[in-house]
């Protein structure tokens, strides 16, 4: 039945709404519903059973003088009021979508009542303001017009992100760690934040902040955090709360927006159970400009008090010691870099480099940068990377950009990983290699990278076991992404076991079909168990995919001379050296085709040759089944000798 908004509560399922005070309760404990959701209820409660078209709504909720992305809006304001009512657009029990005209409300409506219960707050934070026309909506400017408003919206959300997993109810403990009657949810994954500006341009700046806020919760280490890589999959999914949980294996899942609007920049958010899809706690903040990055060491200890970690005074010290201020268009220009570095590919990480220097040259006391760039000089010549400089050229400004990175922040995971990296696949120091990779984790125990990387040094080392729990560890925290997939695949190709390692890239190429490295790495597979005619038919295509990758070229040449195809591995052979004419090519590569073709001498010379150039691929001697040949000859005890590996 039809009912009033000036009637004092309507009734539906275990939920009330009081319209008088625009409350909505269940079982008398009040539910924070930001305005625009209890507008959309509210709407939909005049004619249940009727459609709500989605005309009506923007009259009813954005007045003729707002300008807003309204279609972006309306969604995210039905899915906050799904997620209160604890609903789903697949199986809705209450807002139904009707395909492009509207909603309707389809649960039995009782009528009005007319006293209400008493209200128990479930959370309060920031007390939004009456006088609000609401987060989304602004008038006659852009939500996303100040670099510092940006980066006080990442700092906010780390704020958001405290109050989401420490709220207290009383004296009763937080969610995080349960309350009566509630298991304790120990892993978390914080969905990409909406950018709710008209302009897609802006999309990486809510990216870039998505990702600071992972990192920051990731600090703490009681709480498994997804990683960056995995999450961004879910960016503008129609993809339930539920199953986004279900399908990374969280128990409970973050989502929230960020608006600037002149001085003022607010921050609505909301925690949810990702086993039973409850609402449990949403809230909008409020604040003025300020020194936004001086706060957020202070953030981050009060939400590690909050969920009664007891850090030890050097963590506590680590919290603090990125809390600088920092140019904003530095970090701007920082997260342009991550966004197109995160990207991995050659035209990509040319423009990371080109942030990375550009936020250098803005604050050149900016640490996350230098780790930054240190990165992008150490993924020109990572093998299967785009290899464009030899390894001489391109570590040694990895390096420095590494050691400076460490001079300004010791407490960098990033940074202690890209120094690791350096000492592992240039300087060949493996003992302070480890003691780098323990200390980024360490710090940061939920990032991914310096798990994977850490896995490729201790199977390099010959402790296969530890390599596997490593690369198992980075695919819990990032289960989406194709490279971290394809590094345990890796370690499982290393380590002989050939079912397990082709399961693993048919994972990563499920997520990817175009991930090149994975589908090298299963014809190498095909090629140790016998599979000749798969394993050329996949290097072929990987070839096809990447013609101007000299590993495409390198491997197939392999192919085709181990499965006694002469002709075309010299053919394929002829256009990797074309190739080094123009480019840089791995020497190693040409080693692995004489291997195939049976001339040991030659591929000696050519892996003495890589040992001087410190090609990466040296390292893999010691497990690499390619160079199975050469064992037993005592030149490659001695170069195995030379490399310093135990």
């Amino acid at each position: 039945m039809p009912t009033s908004p000036a009637s004092p509560v309507t009734r539906f399922g275990d939920y009330e709404l009081d319209h008088r005070a625009g409350e909505l309760r269940r079982a008398g404990i009040r539910i924070r519903l930001q305005e625009q959701p209890l507008l959309v209820l509210q709407a939909l409660l005049e004619n249940p059973g009727e459609v709500t078209t989605s005309e009506e709504l923007q009259k009813r909720i954005w007045p003729a003088d707002t300008f807003v992305d309204f279609d972006h809006g309306l969604h995210a304001a039905v899915n906050r009021l799904r997620a209160a009512l604890n609903d789903s657009a697949e199986k809705p029990r209450y807002v139904e979508t009707v395909g492009r005209r509207g909603y309707r409300f389809i649960a039995a409506v009782d009528g009005p009542r007319t006293t209400p219960q008493p209200a128990v707050d479930e959370a309060t934070v920031v007390p939004e303001s009456a006088a609000d026309p609401g987060w989304l909506s602004f008038r006659g400017k852009a939500l996303w017009n100040s670099w510092t408003g940006v980066i006080l919206g990442f700092t906010l959300a780390v704020t958001v992100a405290a109050g989401l997993i420490a709220v207290n109810f009383g004296e009763l403990r937080s969610p995080i760690f349960g309350i009566a009657g509630r298991h304790p949810f120990r892993s978390l994954a914080v969905i990409p934040l909406d950018n709710v500006s008209a302009d897609p341009k802006q999309e990486y700046f809510a990216d870039g902040m998505t990702e600071e806020l992972i990192t920051q919760l990731s600090k703490l280490g009681a709480v498994k955090v997804i990683s960056h890589t995995s999450v961004m999959q879910y960016r503008g999914t129609q993809k339930s709360l539920r199953q986004i949980a279900t399908e990374l294996r969280v128990d409970a899942v973050v989502e929230g927006a960020v608006q600037l609007d002149g001085n003022r920049v607010r921050i609505t958010a909301q925690l949810i159970n990702g086993a039973t899809d409850e609402h449990i706690w949403a809230e909008n903040y409020d604040r003025e400009l300020g020194d936004v990055l001086l706060l957020q060491s202070d953030v981050a200890t009060a939400i590690a008090k909050q969920i009664d970690l007891r850090l030890t005074p050097q963590q506590q010290q680590n919290l603090q010691a990125g809390a600088h201020p920092v140019n904003p268009d530095a970090y701007q220009s920082y997260l342009l870099g991550r966004y197109y570095w995160n990207q991995r590919t050659a035209n990509g990480l040319a423009k990371s480099g080109h942030y990375f220097q550009d936020a250098i040259q803005k604050d050149p006391n900016f640490a996350l940068a230098y780790s930054g760039l240190s990165d992008y000089y150490a993924f020109l010549t990572l093998i299967g990377g785009p290899e464009i400089l030899p390894p001489r050229q391109a570590m040694l400004q990895s390096k420095n950009a590494a050691i400076k990175a460490l001079q300004l922040d010791d407490s960098s995971a990033e940074a202690h990983t890209s120094m690791a990296h350096v000492l592992h696949n240039y300087d060949w120091d493996f003992t302070k290699a480890e003691s780098e990779f323990q200390r980024a984790i360490e710090l940061n125990p939920n990032y991914s990278t310096a798990h994977h990387l850490y896995a490729h040094l201790l199977m390099q080392m010959g402790r296969p076991d530890e390599s596997l729990r490593e690369a198992t560890r980075a695919l819990e925290l990032d289960p989406l992404s194709p490279f971290i997939n394809n590094g345990l695949a890796r370690q499982y190709y290393l380590s002989r076991q050939y079912d397990k390692a082709i399961a693993q890239c048919q994972r990563a190429t499920e997520i990817d079909p175009a991930y090149l490295p994975s589908r090298i790495l299963l014809g190498l597979i095909y090629d140790q168990t016998g599979k000749l005619t798969e394993a050329i038919a996949e290097l072929k295509q990987a070839r096809d995919m990447a013609p101007a990758l000299p590993m495409a070229h390198a491997l197939l040449a392999y192919a085709y001379a181990r499965a006694g195809n002469k002709p075309d591995a010299q053919k394929e052979l002829a256009e990797l050296t074309q190739m080094s004419h123009t480019r840089y090519v791995p020497t190693s590569y040409f080693a692995l085709v004489a291997i195939a073709l049976g001339d040991k001498d030659k591929a000696f010379a050519l892996l003495q040759q890589s040992f001087q150039d410190r090609s990466e691929q040296i390292l893999y001697l010691r497990v690499e089944p390619l160079v199975d040949p050469l064992r037993g000859d005592p030149r490659f005890n001695a170069l195995i000798r030379s490399v310093g590996l135990p």
